[in-house]
This record gives C-alpha cells, sequence and structure tokens, in this order.
C-alpha cells in the first residue's frame, strides 16, 4: 500500500507538472482578463441605441437585452464600458433642399433625446466632449457619453450645420451611410457614383471637420472616397465600425491596401460585431426573400422618419425571429483584429460594437459580455499594454490629435 499510495502520488504531481507546464488554466485566463478588463479603460466607438431612446427607451433602468436593446447604463457598468459613442444616425433621403432639412431636424430630436437622458441619469452618465473627460468620468465612477452623426446627408450643403453638431457634442460623423450622398461615394450603394470619390463639397466638408476638431469617420464610404479623405487630411482619421476584407470579403470591410493607408495616416480601425462583416454564413434563401421584400417596401431604411423607421425595424426583427441569423463568434471577430494587427499594427485596431444597429455575435449578446472580447484577447498571447491601445489607447490618440490639428489651425488663422 505503502509504494501504491508513493504511485499515486507521483502521478498527481506529473500531471500538474503537465499541466501547469501547458499554460495557464482557463480559471487562471478569465481571472487575468477580468482584472485587465477592469483595469484599462474601455471605450466602444459605435452604438445605435439612440434610435430606441427617440421611442422613449429608457437608458436608466435595466433592460433584460435577450434581443434589442442591448445597452443601457446599468448593464454598461456590468460588463465594464466606461466610455460609448451614441450615434445620431441619420438615414438618407432625397438630395434635395427639403430631404436635407427634414434629415436635419430629426438630428437635433435625436441630440435631444441622448441629452436629455444623460441629464436624468446624471448620477451614472456624463457627457464627454474631450479625450481627457473619458479618463476623469471614469475616475468618477460613471459612464463617459460621447457623440457622433453617422451620415453626413442632414448637413446638406450648409457647413455652419457641422459647428451645429459639434456644439451639441458630436465628435465624429461619417461621411456616408448605405447610400451616396452630397459628400461621397457608400461603399454599398450600386448605383451609378455621381462623384468618383469625394465631391468639390465633400472636400470642404473634411478641411471643415480638421479645422474644428470632429473626426473624420470613414466607415460605410467607397474605397476612392478613403482614398480622396485620406489624401487631403490634415488629421488622423477613424473607421469606427468596419472589419477586415483579406479575412472576410464584404464591401463595407477595409482591404489590406487601405489598412495600410489608414495606418500612414495614423489613424484606427475598430472591428464591428455585425455577423455578416465579420464571417461567411451559411445560405439562406428564405431568409435572404423576407429580407429583400422589407427593404423593398422600406426603401432600404433610407428616408423614412421615425414612425415609418420603428415599424420597418419591428418587421425586420420579425424576418430574423423566424429565420435566425447564424451568428459569428468573438473568436471568429478576434481573427479581424490579429489580421488587421498583421498588416497594419497594433497601434491601429480599436472597437466599435454597432449594438442596436446589427452588432450582435454568438458569445456575445449586449454590452454585459464585452469581457468575453477581452478574454478571447488574453487567450492568444495579447498583453495588458496591447489590450489598452485596443480597448481606447489608440482611439484616444487619435482623439488627442484631432484636437491639436484644431488647435493648430485656429491659432494659425487668428495670426493671418
Amino acid at each position: 500500500m505503502k509504494y501504491l499510495s508513493f504511485f499515486k502520488s507521483s502521478l498527481l504531481l506529473l500531471s500538474l507538472f503537465i499541466v501547469s507546464s501547458c499554460g495557464p488554466s482557463e480559471e487562471q485566463l478569465q481571472r487575468k482578463a477580468a482584472e485587465i478588463h477592469n483595469s484599462v479603460l474601455t471605450v466602444d466607438t459605435h452604438s445605435d441605441t439612440p434610435m430606441l431612446m427617440v421611442r422613449g427607451y429608457d437608458m436608466g433602468k435595466r433592460n433584460p437585452g435577450d434581443e434589442s436593446p442591448q445597452m443601457d447604463y446599468p448593464r454598461m457598468v456590468e460588463g465594464g464600458l466606461d466610455a460609448a459613442f451614441l450615434v445620431v444616425y441619420l438615414s438618407q433621403g432625397p438630395l434635395t433642399e427639403e430631404g436635407y432639412n427634414a434629415a436635419h431636424e430629426r438630428a437635433l430630436g435625436l441630440f435631444d433625446a441622448i441629452h436629455e437622458s444623460v441629464e436624468e441619469n446624471s448620477h451614472i452618465a456624463e457627457l464627454a466632449l474631450t479625450a481627457d473627460d473619458a479618463y476623469r468620468i471614469a475616475e468618477e465612477g460613471k459612464r463617459a457619453i460621447y457623440l457622433c452623426v453617422e451620415n453626413g446627408y442632414p448637413i446638406g450643403k450648409d457647413i455652419s450645420r457641422l459647428h451645429k453638431y459639434y456644439e451639441l457634442g458630436a465628435r465624429y460623423m461619417t461621411l456616408s451611410h448605405s447610400r451616396h450622398n452630397q459628400i461621397c461615394e457608400s461603399s454599398t450603394d450600386t448605383s451609378e457614383p455621381p462623384h468618383e470619390g469625394l465631391s468639390d463639397f465633400g472636400r470642404e466638408v473634411v478641411r471643415e471637420m480638421n479645422s474644428m476638431g470632429m473626426i473624420i469617420d470613414i466607415s460605410h464610404i467607397a474605397n476612392q472616397s478613403v482614398k480622396d479623405v485620406l489624401d487631403i487630411t490634415e488629421a488622423p482619421v477613424l473607421a469606427t465600425h468596419s472589419n477586415a476584407r483579406a479575412v472576410h470579403d464584404h464591401p463595407r470591410n477595409l482591404s489590406d491596401e487601405l489598412l495600410k493607408m489608414v495606418a500612414d495616416n495614423g489613424g484606427v480601425v475598430h472591428v464591428t460585431f455585425v455577423s455578416s462583416f465579420v464571417a461567411p454564413r451559411q445560405p439562406n434563401p428564405e431568409r435572404d426573400s423576407a429580407r429583400a421584400a422589407v427593404r423593398e417596401k422600406w426603401n432600404d431604411f433610407e428616408g423614412l422618419d421615425d414612425e415609418e423607421m420603428e415599424q420597418a425595424r419591428a418587421e425586420w426583427d420579425e424576418v430574423n425571429t423566424r429565420y435566425p441569423v447564424q451568428r459569428a463568434t468573438v473568436s471568429e471577430l478576434v481573427d479581424h483584429i490579429d489580421h488587421i494587427v498583421q498588416v497594419a499594427g497594433i497601434d491601429h485596431v480599436g472597437i466599435g460594437s454597432d449594438f442596436d444597429g446589427g452588432g450582435r455575435l454568438e458569445d456575445l449578446n449586449d454590452v454585459t459580455d464585452i469581457g468575453n472580447i477581452t478574454v478571447e484577447l488574453v487567450r492568444r498571447g495579447y498583453s495588458e499594454e496591447e489590450i489598452e491601445k485596443i480597448w481606447s489607447g489608440n482611439f484616444m490618440r487619435v482623439f488627442r490629435e484631432v484636437e491639436n490639428v484644431a488647435q493648430v489651425t485656429g491659432e494659425a488663422v487668428a495670426a493671418e
């Protein structure tokens, strides 16, 4: 028995040695990831939740999050998300003064809804306007709420509206959405391109955004439009919710050529959770047909007022319930991070969820699950310093550089 006991003890020691030599256990990995996630500033550069807020959605109350909505202030706390850009999104109507003015009025309504939400929940959230604000607000134990505009369509041909949006808190603007507009071409509009890149007015918009300190977002815009922006901007840019085309060939994703150009510019590409941008899915002709019918009925969700958009989203959600979407995984998302790091470098990648705008993964249902990304990054060997860059450091560097360019430009104008 003595020798049997010794034999068993030897086997136990050997097994422990083998396990320890194979790296940390899952429990140790999870614990390390949680420590890193809680210690670094986390920033999500794109959430479409305000589309729900204009219809009475309460960000101050914890919602179940089984489907949409995916974000609220209590769940931001639970998920360890320190700061988020809430999007003033405008669908696109006709390129006419009437269309521009209607979209501008809807934009002002969205700004009002976000401001009201933050003011009503000042114990847990605060409006952020500068790069440094996020760190201060996080130190106070609150969530930093940034604002942005998705689609330059509502400014029409009136540059002063850019300044109005900036005064209301917008710190970046996505130049276009799913259709060509008066500024530039969209990556997903198959109609004849009207400008072959940036329009003359679009060039004026880029220069004005540089001078006022508003970040240029190149997500959604066509390849030539991206190249034109990078050719004339004096400040680094962001792709606030785009992935790598080499990993998944989708027009919304950026090619390796563009990834390198963004890196040369000093910009950052923020990977997004929309499954159709992350990885190819199994074909589902019935779902595709049903979705196409909804898109056709509601003009591809462009030019709709708030009531129409609510009804269109309800019909879209009903199709997805009837034909469940096969979602991509956090691991597949991090494949995009790996590729961007390989092509552009660790200083040029970030995270932009697109929550409540289609951003949802199989193992990342809502904002409470965002720590799963940190877990996967730790699993793949990223250091705490690298993870901090991905979650906020890279974005904040761009933000500060954009602020500096505006300051230098302002001083140069004042000296003339």
